[in-house]
């Protein structure tokens, strides 16, 4: 059962911070493996709670096989619940500050090359629903949308003229966003198609509520399969795709990070090293001196 405490700071999150169900749910379940633990172990109170004691805990998880990254996020969760209840006076030490978790791994986003991508997005448009997924992939690709963006996008939130799409993204943050010339030609294409008003969902779905995420994910799926592509081919791979392809071309990593919309910088880099990962490769590939001898 959750303490006062924490039913109170994940209210805050949910109202004040506006977090999505997915993230709450999370913060949720690692706050109470940290409670349960606590309880085992006779402590009563999670504002009591002692640094050492918060490193036995992150200890024990690790030994019951939680892996890096998962360790991680538990962490992250407890340090920002212990800064919350520091800014609100409820304790005076924040336990989580100088605990670091174990590095895990970091896993390089898979991405569709030029080629692919191309391939993936110009699906005939004379079909049922042909103009749609045209428009919803184009746009995808064009302006690096998260997959919640672009389902709650509405007409009203493009102007094709001028080439720009203004999103709601994380944290609650506005950003507008370039449309490149061939979505803004699907998008048009598909308006006439629908004649749908300033208000209406740009990818409507069942009963004229915009399209959900799932919908997204399984058509983008199935146009893959279609498109004869053997990879697993999901609506953040085409942010990630948009990502990876700009920066390789401009080399200007703040100008990406503003376009995704990530407060932080750091969560930009990855493509660096995907760009680097890339290189690599070509300088394996050409460079004289790069091939090693075969052995006799």
């Amino acid at each position: 059962m959750a303490s006062t405490s924490i039913t109170d700071y994940l209210a805050h999150l949910e109202v004040e911070r506006r977090m999505s169900a997915h993230t709450l749910d999370a913060y949720r379940r690692d706050l109470a493996a940290l409670t349960e633990w606590a309880q085992r172990q006779g402590i009563a109170d999670l504002e009591t709670l002692q640094p050492e004691q918060l490193r036995a805990f992150v200890a024990a998880e690790h030994r019951r096989g939680l892996s890096p990254k998962s360790l991680q996020r538990r962490l992250s969760a407890c340090r920002s619940y212990y800064q919350w209840l520091l800014k609100n006076s409820r304790i005076a030490l924040n336990p989580a500050a100088a605990i670091k978790a174990p590095k895990a791994p970091r896993k390089l986003p898979q991405v569709l090359d030029a080629d692919e991508a191309s391939r993936l997005v110009e699906v005939p448009t004379g079909v049922k629903l042909g103009l749609r997924d045209r428009a919803l992939l184009e746009l995808f690709y064009s302006s690096g949308l998260r997959l919640s963006e672009l389902c709650a996008l509405r007409w009203r939130d493009l102007d094709l003229g001028n080439g720009l799409v203004t999103v709601l993204g994380k944290g609650n943050k506005q950003r507008s966003v370039p449309v490149g010339s061939h979505a803004r030609n699907a998008l048009d294409a598909w308006r006439e198609d629908t004649k749908a008003p300033d208000d209406a969902p740009v990818f409507p779905g069942r009963g004229g509520a915009p399209i959900s995420q799932r919908a997204v994910q399984i058509r983008i799926r199935q146009l893959a399969q279609r498109q004869g592509m053997f990879k697993h081919v999901h609506p953040h791979m085409l942010r990630h795709s948009f990502a990876s392809h700009l920066l390789e071309s401009s080399g200007d990593l703040r100008g990406v990070q503003e376009l995704l919309g990530h407060a932080d910088i750091a969560t930009t880099q990855i493509y660096t090293h995907l760009d680097f990962q890339h290189l690599a490769k070509v300088y394996d590939a050409a460079h004289p001196r790069a091939k090693r001898k075969k052995s006799d």
